[in-house]
């Protein structure tokens, strides 16, 4: 285990982190770029993408994002014609997020730039080290809510 009391053994894991997270996005930030889109862009149609239908409620609640922060970018997804909102006839108060066929292409490749780079470093990493990164990233992300 990692020594995190000693600063050199903190800076290595978080310039690790960065630097990681800094390839992962290189790629789709010059995709959304070209687009005039962000990093926040693409985090809403990746939900979207795998939770068709999600309310906007819902959406704000898996970003951990406040309403003003999502109302300009969703309104631009919108308006490129990435995202369609939908009134459910059930409950006229409730608008649901679905891609448009141009949304989902956009949200694959995206994501298969990713894909791609994950697969790659995967698999020079091997499988154990791939389970603990997995394991991290989940605490990591679990630790959001607490």
């Amino acid at each position: 285990m990692l020594d995190l009391k000693n600063p050199t053994t903190q800076r290595t894991a978080m310039q690790a982190f960065f630097f990681g997270y800094q390839a992962f996005t290189a790629k789709a930030d010059e995709m959304l770029a070209r687009r005039g889109l962000s990093r926040v862009h693409q985090r809403i149609v990746f939900f979207i993408a795998h939770y068709p239908g999600v309310s906007v409620k819902e959406l704000l609640t898996l970003l951990g994002v406040s309403k003003q922060a999502l109302n300009t970018p969703l309104r631009q997804l919108i308006e490129m014609d990435l995202v369609v909102s939908v009134v459910p006839p059930s409950d006229k108060r409730k608008r649901l997020l679905e891609l448009t066929a141009d949304g989902v292409r956009f949200e694959a490749s995206l994501r298969r730039e990713q894909v791609k780079l994950l697969q790659r470093v995967f698999e020079q990493a091997g499988e154990e080290a791939v389970n603990g990164w997995l394991t991290i990233n989940q605490a990591l992300g679990q630790s959001r809510s607490s």
